[in-house]
């Protein structure tokens, strides 16, 4: 007994020497798949459309919302950071007040450190019958009613305005009620005013303006734009005080505004403080977070869209090539590829195709951002680590794809594969 143990066991030994499992090394797991992707390039290529537009998507969106970060910063500084509001809310503190702000406003806060250019407006409530129209009897078309707005002439030198004709009215109109009119350019186009050498005016309702200039463009107040500017005097003397809506637009130094914002009210009316509300710029910061993450938000949605997509095309050309392959498959499996050998093979070939697009994507991404920046003078800024994530989400997106098709393949057995 013990000598025909001995034999059995010699011969399982010599069997197992003779028979090695089977193994699947990681270079050759490589090959395979370039060489199944590779084998058919056309189809390789369409396949990873979808990742390379939603890999390049998301690069570009990071890459377009940290540049435009970078000049929300410079713009906000530039205008944003120097502009101050204050706002007439002395009716609510009193019903018998009409304006708080004094006739001499522009040059009490004007006096503060670090003000360049302050002044007082508001819209003027015309009756139903008043309209703005030219000389002699040109009104709106479609009868469509022009805003007028009552202005201090610091109103107008703190919008910082582009005239395409004329000038802006002077604190000598301003104090002296002068019958003058600034008036937009697309209100200057409803009312076919095309220049000043006729001398234009204006008519709002049986009152005239003299037309003294045309704005093109403003940094701040765009409204302005597509109104009449008359002198605040000669407003209240005509319509008389504001029923609400008061305002002041404050010009600063950079840097100045949150003082001047704290000493306006004081300089205004020191035994009233509380009549005026004065509106400091918002923080750069939490401006910048609200529109880059509103940005984000609705671009990263895009791009998970075209990832899907290109998941869902990964998935489609893996199930089909599987289907087109049963045969190599069940050869593969008769000289003894085991089941986890197949599934590795087909995930490496859709983890490639996904690799692909990424690095694709990432790269058209990325030329997008500079050519954006490029055509908008800008700096172009792109964070290393949204390039290096953005071929790691395409091989991701491409093993998750082939998950399904790659178990499948799997599961056909030698004999039923022979057979086809």
């Amino acid at each position: 007994m013990n000598r025909i143990r001995s034999l059995l066991r010699r011969r399982s030994a010599t069997a197992s020497a003779r028979v090695a499992p089977s193994a699947l090394r990681p270079r050759d797991l490589v090959s395979e798949a370039l060489a199944g992707t590779l084998q058919r390039p056309a189809r390789s290529a369409l396949t990873s459309i979808g990742t390379v537009l939603g890999v390049g998507t998301f690069v570009a969106i990071l890459g377009l919302t940290a540049t435009a970060s970078s000049q929300i910063d410079d713009r906000f500084n530039a205008l944003s950071a120097t502009e101050v509001a204050v706002e007439d809310v002395a009716r609510q503190k009193n019903e018998f007040v009409d304006l708080a702000f004094p006739k001499d406003a522009d040059a009490r806060v004007g006096a503060l450190n670090g003000v360049r250019n302050a002044g007082v407006y508001w819209p003027v409530r015309l009756a139903e019958t008043d309209t703005v129209r030219s000389a002699p009897v040109a009104a709106a078309p479609g009868g469509r009613r022009i805003q007028v707005v009552a202005a201090s002439s610091g109103v107008l030198r703190a919008a910082v305005p582009t005239l395409s004709e004329g000038r802006v009215y002077d604190t000598w109109h301003d104090s002296s009620s002068q019958r003058v009119a600034v008036i937009g350019a697309g209100v200057a186009g409803q009312l076919g005013i095309t220049t000043l050498e006729t001398h234009p005016a204006v008519f709002i309702g049986e009152e005239p303006f003299s037309v003294v200039g045309i704005v093109e463009d403003v940094e701040r107040q765009a409204d302005l734009l597509l109104s009449v500017v008359v002198p605040r005097s000669t407003a209240q003397e005509i319509w008389g005080p504001p029923e609400g809506g008061a305002k002041m637009l404050v010009e600063t130094e950079v840097g100045a505004a949150a003082q001047v914002a704290e000493e306006a009210p004081t300089a205004l009316d020191p035994a009233h403080t509380g009549y005026f509300k004065a509106v400091p710029p918002p923080d750069p910061k939490a401006l910048r977070t609200k529109v880059t993450g509103d940005l984000d938000q609705l671009f990263l949605l895009l791009a998970a869209i075209c990832l899907l997509i290109g998941t869902v095309g990964i998935a489609n050309t893996t199930l089909v090539a599987v289907m087109e392959r049963t045969g190599e498959i069940g050869l593969r499996r008769a000289l003894g590829a085991r089941g986890r050998h197949i599934t590795a093979q087909f995930l490496a070939e859709s983890g490639a195709l996904g690799a692909l697009g990424g690095l694709v994507g990432t790269s058209l991404g990325t030329l997008t951002v500079v050519a954006v920046a490029v055509a908008r003078d800008w700096t172009p800024v792109i964070h290393p680590a949204t390039a290096a994530l953005a071929p790691v989400i395409g091989l991701i997106t491409g093993l998750l794809a082939g998950v399904y098709p790659s178990w499948r393949a799997s599961r056909i057995q030698p004999v039923e594969a022979l057979r086809r």
